[in-house]
Protein backbone atom coordinates (compact mmCIF):
# COMPACT_ATOMS: atom_id res chain seq x y z
CA UNK A 1 0.00 0.00 0.00
CA UNK A 2 3.02 2.62 0.61
CA UNK A 3 4.54 1.98 -2.63
CA UNK A 4 1.05 2.45 -4.67
CA UNK A 5 1.00 5.49 -2.50
CA UNK A 6 4.01 6.67 -3.17
CA UNK A 7 3.30 6.43 -6.94
CA UNK A 8 0.31 8.27 -6.54
CA UNK A 9 2.35 10.97 -4.70
CA UNK A 10 4.82 11.29 -7.52
CA UNK A 11 1.69 11.64 -10.15
CA UNK A 12 0.60 14.42 -7.74
CA UNK A 13 3.11 16.16 -7.88
CA UNK A 14 3.55 15.95 -11.74
CA UNK A 15 -0.34 16.75 -12.08
CA UNK A 16 0.15 20.01 -10.39
CA UNK A 17 3.31 20.97 -12.59
CA UNK A 18 1.46 20.34 -15.64
CA UNK A 19 -1.66 22.16 -14.03
CA UNK A 20 0.19 25.17 -13.14
CA UNK A 21 1.80 25.46 -16.71
CA UNK A 22 -1.59 25.10 -18.39
CA UNK A 23 -2.73 28.51 -17.12
CA UNK A 24 0.51 30.22 -18.81
CA UNK A 25 3.43 32.54 -17.69
CA UNK A 26 1.24 35.35 -17.68
CA UNK A 27 -0.95 33.96 -14.79
CA UNK A 28 1.93 32.61 -12.60
CA UNK A 29 3.99 35.92 -12.75
CA UNK A 30 1.06 37.65 -11.27
CA UNK A 31 0.16 35.14 -8.89
CA UNK A 32 4.12 34.49 -7.19
CA UNK A 33 5.49 38.14 -8.13
CA UNK A 34 3.62 38.71 -4.65
CA UNK A 35 6.06 36.50 -3.05
CA UNK A 36 8.71 37.68 -5.31
CA UNK A 37 10.56 39.32 -1.86
CA UNK A 38 12.66 36.99 0.07
CA UNK A 39 11.21 37.95 3.60
CA UNK A 40 7.67 37.54 1.97
CA UNK A 41 8.28 34.22 0.68
CA UNK A 42 9.63 32.90 3.99
CA UNK A 43 6.56 34.36 5.54
CA UNK A 44 4.59 32.51 2.66
CA UNK A 45 6.21 29.70 3.23
CA UNK A 46 5.70 29.27 7.27
CA UNK A 47 1.96 30.21 6.75
CA UNK A 48 0.96 27.51 4.02
CA UNK A 49 2.85 24.70 5.91
CA UNK A 50 1.12 26.03 8.83
CA UNK A 51 -1.96 25.84 7.16
CA UNK A 52 -1.62 22.00 5.55
CA UNK A 53 -0.36 21.20 8.70
CA UNK A 54 2.44 19.11 7.12
CA UNK A 55 6.11 20.78 5.52
CA UNK A 56 5.87 17.30 3.04
CA UNK A 57 2.85 19.11 1.31
CA UNK A 58 4.67 22.29 0.97
CA UNK A 59 7.96 21.75 0.13
CA UNK A 60 6.31 19.34 -2.62
CA UNK A 61 4.38 21.96 -4.03
CA UNK A 62 7.22 24.30 -4.21
CA UNK A 63 9.26 21.22 -5.72
CA UNK A 64 6.28 20.83 -8.21
CA UNK A 65 6.32 24.82 -8.99
CA UNK A 66 9.70 24.80 -9.33
CA UNK A 67 9.68 22.10 -11.88
CA UNK A 68 6.94 23.80 -13.82
CA UNK A 69 9.59 27.09 -14.29
CA UNK A 70 6.82 28.96 -12.82
CA UNK A 71 8.54 29.92 -9.31
CA UNK A 72 12.04 30.79 -9.95
CA UNK A 73 14.96 29.35 -7.02
CA UNK A 74 15.70 32.49 -5.59
CA UNK A 75 12.13 32.88 -4.66
CA UNK A 76 11.78 28.92 -3.60
CA UNK A 77 14.22 28.88 -1.12
CA UNK A 78 13.06 31.21 1.55
CA UNK A 79 9.96 29.71 0.66
CA UNK A 80 11.59 26.11 1.80
CA UNK A 81 12.96 27.36 4.57
CA UNK A 82 9.46 28.87 5.99
CA UNK A 83 8.62 25.37 5.76
CA UNK A 84 11.09 24.46 8.05
CA UNK A 85 9.70 26.72 10.66
CA UNK A 86 6.04 26.33 9.69
CA UNK A 87 5.82 22.33 10.63
CA UNK A 88 7.52 23.17 14.02
CA UNK A 89 3.47 24.44 15.18
CA UNK A 90 2.10 20.36 15.42
CA UNK A 91 4.20 19.73 18.53
CA UNK A 92 3.88 23.10 19.90
CA UNK A 93 -0.04 22.06 19.61
CA UNK A 94 0.65 19.02 20.99
CA UNK A 95 2.86 20.17 24.00
CA UNK A 96 -0.62 22.36 24.73
CA UNK A 97 -2.44 19.37 25.42
CA UNK A 98 -0.28 19.49 29.01
CA UNK A 99 -1.57 22.85 29.69
CA UNK A 100 -3.57 21.86 33.09
CA UNK A 101 -0.18 19.84 34.35
CA UNK A 102 2.06 22.37 35.60
CA UNK A 103 5.68 20.75 35.67
CA UNK A 104 4.60 18.74 32.46
CA UNK A 105 3.73 21.19 30.26
CA UNK A 106 6.79 23.52 31.25
CA UNK A 107 8.86 20.77 29.86
CA UNK A 108 6.63 19.77 27.08
CA UNK A 109 6.23 23.41 25.44
CA UNK A 110 10.27 23.66 25.96
CA UNK A 111 10.54 20.16 24.20
CA UNK A 112 8.28 21.51 21.61
CA UNK A 113 9.52 25.14 21.40
CA UNK A 114 13.54 24.05 21.40
CA UNK A 115 12.64 22.86 17.83
CA UNK A 116 11.31 26.42 16.74
CA UNK A 117 13.90 28.02 18.08
CA UNK A 118 16.67 25.55 16.31
CA UNK A 119 14.78 26.44 12.69
CA UNK A 120 14.80 30.40 13.51
CA UNK A 121 18.20 30.60 14.30
CA UNK A 122 18.80 28.67 11.34
CA UNK A 123 17.06 30.76 8.80
CA UNK A 124 18.47 33.71 10.69
CA UNK A 125 21.52 32.86 9.48
CA UNK A 126 21.53 31.13 6.54
CA UNK A 127 18.99 33.28 4.74
CA UNK A 128 21.09 36.81 4.38
CA UNK A 129 24.09 34.54 4.04
CA UNK A 130 22.29 33.24 0.71
CA UNK A 131 21.40 36.35 -0.28
CA UNK A 132 24.44 38.07 -0.04
CA UNK A 133 26.36 34.23 -1.58
CA UNK A 134 24.03 32.51 -2.50
CA UNK A 135 25.61 29.36 -0.67
CA UNK A 136 22.96 26.72 -0.56
CA UNK A 137 22.25 27.56 -4.16
CA UNK A 138 25.71 27.38 -5.31
CA UNK A 139 25.89 24.00 -3.42
CA UNK A 140 22.80 22.46 -4.88
CA UNK A 141 23.54 22.99 -7.88
CA UNK A 142 26.80 21.46 -7.80
CA UNK A 143 24.97 18.50 -6.52
CA UNK A 144 22.17 18.67 -9.53
CA UNK A 145 25.39 18.48 -11.92
CA UNK A 146 26.47 15.26 -10.28
CA UNK A 147 23.60 13.34 -10.08
CA UNK A 148 21.91 14.53 -13.37
CA UNK A 149 25.00 12.75 -14.55
CA UNK A 150 24.26 9.51 -13.26
CA UNK A 151 22.70 6.90 -15.00
CA UNK A 152 20.60 5.73 -12.30
CA UNK A 153 17.19 7.05 -14.11
CA UNK A 154 15.53 8.32 -11.01
CA UNK A 155 16.73 11.88 -11.83
CA UNK A 156 14.38 14.53 -13.15
CA UNK A 157 14.59 14.37 -17.46
CA UNK A 158 13.40 11.30 -19.75
CA UNK A 159 13.63 8.75 -16.47
CA UNK A 160 11.67 5.44 -16.30
CA UNK A 161 9.93 6.42 -13.18
CA UNK A 162 9.05 10.09 -14.50
CA UNK A 163 7.81 8.57 -17.75
CA UNK A 164 5.86 6.34 -15.14
CA UNK A 165 4.24 8.67 -13.32
CA UNK A 166 3.06 10.99 -16.84
CA UNK A 167 1.65 8.15 -18.08
CA UNK A 168 -1.64 8.71 -15.82
CA UNK A 169 -0.96 12.98 -16.54
CA UNK A 170 -1.03 12.86 -19.92
CA UNK A 171 -3.64 10.99 -20.34
CA UNK A 172 -5.90 12.65 -17.75
CA UNK A 173 -5.00 16.06 -20.01
CA UNK A 174 -5.86 14.61 -23.61
CA UNK A 175 -8.64 12.83 -22.06
CA UNK A 176 -9.81 16.88 -21.49
CA UNK A 177 -8.69 18.35 -24.30
CA UNK A 178 -10.73 15.16 -26.12
CA UNK A 179 -13.90 17.13 -24.29
CA UNK A 180 -13.27 20.55 -25.58
CA UNK A 181 -11.73 21.83 -22.29
CA UNK A 182 -10.17 24.81 -22.64
CA UNK A 183 -6.59 25.69 -21.10
CA UNK A 184 -7.85 27.03 -17.88
CA UNK A 185 -10.05 23.97 -17.43
CA UNK A 186 -7.67 21.64 -18.00
CA UNK A 187 -5.16 23.80 -15.57
CA UNK A 188 -7.22 23.94 -13.07
CA UNK A 189 -8.74 19.86 -12.96
CA UNK A 190 -5.27 18.84 -13.17
CA UNK A 191 -4.16 21.16 -10.27
CA UNK A 192 -6.43 19.97 -8.35
CA UNK A 193 -6.07 16.31 -8.84
CA UNK A 194 -2.09 16.96 -7.86
CA UNK A 195 -2.99 18.92 -4.47
CA UNK A 196 -5.39 16.32 -3.80
CA UNK A 197 -2.79 12.97 -4.94
CA UNK A 198 -0.50 14.85 -2.58
CA UNK A 199 -2.32 15.31 0.54
CA UNK A 200 -3.97 11.61 0.00
CA UNK A 201 -1.21 9.96 -0.76
CA UNK A 202 1.35 11.91 1.98
CA UNK A 203 -1.63 10.99 4.81
CA UNK A 204 -1.99 7.84 3.59
CA UNK A 205 1.57 6.77 3.85
CA UNK A 206 1.84 8.32 7.11
CA UNK A 207 -1.05 6.23 8.74
CA UNK A 208 0.09 3.66 7.54
CA UNK A 209 3.68 3.45 8.15
CA UNK A 210 2.41 4.59 11.73
CA UNK A 211 0.57 1.22 12.19
CA UNK A 212 3.34 -0.83 11.52
CA UNK A 213 5.83 0.71 13.61
CA UNK A 214 3.47 1.31 16.38
CA UNK A 215 5.93 0.75 19.48
CA UNK A 216 8.48 0.37 17.84
CA UNK A 217 9.56 3.92 17.85
CA UNK A 218 9.71 4.12 21.95
CA UNK A 219 11.97 0.87 22.06
CA UNK A 220 14.05 2.81 19.39
CA UNK A 221 14.39 5.39 21.66
CA UNK A 222 15.13 3.55 24.15
CA UNK A 223 17.90 1.66 22.59
CA UNK A 224 20.15 4.48 21.32
CA UNK A 225 19.52 7.25 24.27
CA UNK A 226 20.56 4.38 26.72
CA UNK A 227 23.87 4.43 24.89
CA UNK A 228 23.90 8.48 24.99
CA UNK A 229 22.28 11.07 23.09
CA UNK A 230 24.33 12.16 19.69
CA UNK A 231 24.77 11.04 16.31
CA UNK A 232 22.83 8.06 16.96
CA UNK A 233 19.96 9.98 18.44
CA UNK A 234 20.58 12.38 14.72
CA UNK A 235 20.50 9.18 12.93
CA UNK A 236 17.08 7.71 14.77
CA UNK A 237 15.46 10.93 14.09
CA UNK A 238 16.18 11.22 10.87
CA UNK A 239 15.11 7.14 9.81
CA UNK A 240 11.51 7.49 11.63
CA UNK A 241 10.89 10.42 9.51
CA UNK A 242 11.89 8.81 6.10
CA UNK A 243 9.53 6.36 7.16
CA UNK A 244 6.53 7.84 8.47
CA UNK A 245 6.99 10.93 5.97
CA UNK A 246 6.44 13.23 8.35
CA UNK A 247 8.57 15.33 10.90
CA UNK A 248 5.77 16.27 12.57
CA UNK A 249 5.18 12.11 13.46
CA UNK A 250 8.53 12.04 15.22
CA UNK A 251 8.38 15.53 16.92
CA UNK A 252 5.12 14.85 18.24
CA UNK A 253 6.29 11.53 19.78
CA UNK A 254 9.30 13.49 22.19
CA UNK A 255 6.51 15.58 23.43
CA UNK A 256 5.20 13.29 26.33
CA UNK A 257 8.07 11.48 26.69
CA UNK A 258 9.71 14.88 27.66
CA UNK A 259 6.46 15.93 29.83
CA UNK A 260 7.41 12.88 31.86
CA UNK A 261 11.06 13.05 32.34
CA UNK A 262 11.63 9.82 30.28
CA UNK A 263 13.76 12.27 27.86
CA UNK A 264 15.51 15.37 28.92
CA UNK A 265 15.16 17.78 26.56
CA UNK A 266 19.10 17.89 26.07
CA UNK A 267 18.74 13.88 24.42
CA UNK A 268 15.60 14.81 22.65
CA UNK A 269 16.81 17.80 20.70
CA UNK A 270 19.22 16.09 18.45
CA UNK A 271 16.37 13.50 17.12
CA UNK A 272 14.21 16.47 16.33
CA UNK A 273 17.57 17.72 14.34
CA UNK A 274 17.54 14.32 12.56
CA UNK A 275 13.66 14.57 12.13
CA UNK A 276 14.55 18.00 10.05
CA UNK A 277 16.82 16.05 7.64
CA UNK A 278 14.83 13.29 7.66
CA UNK A 279 11.77 15.69 6.23
CA UNK A 280 13.94 16.51 2.81
CA UNK A 281 13.89 13.17 1.39
CA UNK A 282 9.82 14.01 0.54
CA UNK A 283 11.13 17.41 -1.65
CA UNK A 284 13.29 14.49 -3.28
CA UNK A 285 11.07 12.15 -4.25
CA UNK A 286 9.04 14.78 -5.79
CA UNK A 287 11.97 16.32 -7.70
CA UNK A 288 11.52 13.01 -9.27
CA UNK A 289 8.34 13.60 -10.93
CA UNK A 290 8.81 16.73 -11.63
CA UNK A 291 10.14 18.46 -14.35
CA UNK A 292 14.01 19.56 -15.33
CA UNK A 293 16.95 20.06 -13.03
CA UNK A 294 15.46 23.09 -11.14
CA UNK A 295 12.96 20.72 -9.16
CA UNK A 296 16.18 18.79 -8.09
CA UNK A 297 18.06 21.97 -6.80
CA UNK A 298 15.42 23.26 -5.07
CA UNK A 299 14.94 19.88 -3.08
CA UNK A 300 18.84 19.83 -2.73
CA UNK A 301 18.63 23.31 -1.54
CA UNK A 302 16.38 22.13 1.18
CA UNK A 303 18.59 19.01 2.23
CA UNK A 304 21.34 21.64 2.37
CA UNK A 305 20.11 24.05 4.23
CA UNK A 306 19.24 21.61 6.99
CA UNK A 307 22.86 19.67 6.76
CA UNK A 308 24.05 23.13 7.32
CA UNK A 309 21.64 24.17 10.18
CA UNK A 310 22.92 20.88 11.94
CA UNK A 311 26.48 21.31 11.03
CA UNK A 312 26.27 24.82 12.64
CA UNK A 313 24.38 24.33 15.84
CA UNK A 314 25.32 20.65 16.80
CA UNK A 315 28.98 20.08 17.23
CA UNK A 316 29.88 23.42 19.45
CA UNK A 317 28.03 22.95 22.55
CA UNK A 318 27.06 26.57 23.57
CA UNK A 319 25.24 26.76 20.10
CA UNK A 320 24.07 23.10 20.59
CA UNK A 321 22.46 24.39 23.75
CA UNK A 322 21.22 28.01 22.45
CA UNK A 323 18.09 26.81 21.26
CA UNK A 324 17.08 24.49 24.76
CA UNK A 325 17.70 27.44 26.54
CA UNK A 326 15.81 29.82 24.92
CA UNK A 327 13.14 27.05 24.90
CA UNK A 328 13.07 26.41 28.55
CA UNK A 329 13.38 30.30 29.04
CA UNK A 330 9.74 30.89 26.80
CA UNK A 331 8.07 27.53 29.01
CA UNK A 332 8.85 29.41 32.29
CA UNK A 333 6.85 32.16 31.24
CA UNK A 334 3.99 29.89 29.94
CA UNK A 335 4.01 27.70 33.05
CA UNK A 336 3.49 31.13 34.61
CA UNK A 337 1.12 32.26 32.63
CA UNK A 338 -0.87 29.90 29.94
CA UNK A 339 -1.84 32.76 27.93
CA UNK A 340 1.64 33.30 26.93
CA UNK A 341 1.63 30.34 24.98
CA UNK A 342 -1.37 30.90 23.16
CA UNK A 343 -0.18 34.31 22.33
CA UNK A 344 2.76 32.93 20.90
CA UNK A 345 1.41 30.20 19.09
CA UNK A 346 -0.73 32.54 17.07
CA UNK A 347 1.23 35.26 17.32
CA UNK A 348 4.32 33.54 15.79
CA UNK A 349 2.61 31.12 13.65
CA UNK A 350 0.01 32.89 12.20
CA UNK A 351 -0.57 36.86 12.89
CA UNK A 352 3.47 37.14 11.85
CA UNK A 353 3.51 35.53 8.65
CA UNK A 354 -0.41 36.78 7.63
CA UNK A 355 0.89 40.80 8.39
CA UNK A 356 4.54 39.55 6.44
CA UNK A 357 3.22 37.92 3.67
CA UNK A 358 0.46 41.21 3.57
CA UNK A 359 2.87 43.91 3.77
CA UNK A 360 5.95 42.35 2.33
Amino acid sequence: MVVGFLYLFLVGVKGLETGISAFGADFTDRVFGAVSNPLSGLFAGILVTVLVQSSSVSTATIVGLVGAGVLPLETAVPMIMGANIGTTVTSTLAALGHVRQGREFRLAFAGATMHDFFNVLAVAIALPLELATGFLTRAALFLTDVLSDTTVGVVPGRSPIRVAVGIPVDAAKDLLTGWGAGRAVVGVVLLAMGLALILVSLASITYNMRIVMAGRFEQSFNRVLDRGAGLGAIALGMVMTVLVQSSSITTSILIPMVAAGVLTLRNAFPVTLGANLGTTVTALLASVAAGGDEALTIALVHTSFNVFGILLFYPIPALRNLPVRLATALADVAQRRKRWAIIYVVGAFIVLPVVGVVAL
